[in-house]
């Protein structure tokens, strides 16, 4: 039985979103997805896109908003996601500077707290989605974990990404663990045996169910559909990935 909902990474669509945004989130809604997470707004204001994701019938989790926006236009990035009716404001990427060590990840941290703050008192939840890098190991630590470390848990929450767990070395199931009550959303994708290819899920060598049972356990309220490339037309993957997903009884 289906109990968390899924939602669709709109980067997974990038290059059919520039040439059609409208016609693509009405196939992403024609194929079954009932939310998706946003990578930018295709060119139209919050309402515009508020209008047309109703008349579609598919919510927002939430939305991928550089970090360098959330320090300069915090207020304006906040308004947005209100506007769209999503809740989990997530900073997507980290520039080569500010990951060299562990005292710039600390540095992030007391940033991330700000940013969560401002983003709480108007009842949205900051997240940060990792890739690869944070997942150095500097000493007995990581980047990842050093950032945990140094956000308030309320503040500031973190969104795992199975793919780049795998890719980095770690567990993924087990990694979600470790973050237990600080990871409302997880990303789900898949790893090609016998090489780092991005898969559609459920079509790779990681374990699905156990990341779904361990993301339950550790209290995610979202499961995010993303592949990063697609060898296949990405419309086609996405839904692959879907009709995996409802195999299991999850959509």
């Amino acid at each position: 039985m289906a109990t968390n909902p899924i939602a669709l990474q709109m980067y997974t669509l990038r290059d059919e979103a520039q040439k059609d945004f409208k016609g693509t989130l009405r196939a992403v809604a024609e194929m079954g997805y009932g939310a998706v997470e946003l990578a930018g707004l295709g060119g139209l204001s919050p309402r515009e896109l508020r209008a047309e994701l109703d008349a579609l019938g598919l919510k927002v989790s939430g939305a991928h908003v550089p970090i360098e926006r959330l320090e300069g236009e915090l207020a304006a990035a906040i308004e947005e996601l209100q506007i769209l009716g999503g809740r989990f404001l997530i900073v997507p990427w980290l520039p080569p500077e500010r990951r060299s060590s562990v005292e710039a990840y600390r540095s992030l941290g007391a940033k991330l707290n700000e940013i969560g703050r401002a983003a709480q008192a108007q009842g949205l939840q900051l997240c940060y989605h990792h890739h690869d890098f944070e997942l150095t190991r500097f000493g007995d630590t990581t980047g990842l974990h050093a950032m945990r470390d140094a956000t308030d848990p309320a503040l500031v929450k973190f969104e795992i990404d199975i793919y780049w767990a795998a890719y980095a070395g770690f567990d993924p199931a087990a990694l979600i663990g470790e973050f237990s009550g600080r990871v409302p959303l997880v990303h789900l994708k898949d790893m090609k045996e016998g090489s780092r290819v991005f898969a559609e899920v459920g079509h790779g060598t990681l374990d699905i169910p156990g990341v779904i049972a361990a993301a339950e356990t550790a209290g995610a309220e979202w499961f995010i559909v993303e592949q990063d490339r697609c060898e296949r037309p990405a419309l086609e993957s996405v839904r692959m990935s879907l009709e995996y997903l409802r195999g299991l009884g999850r959509a």
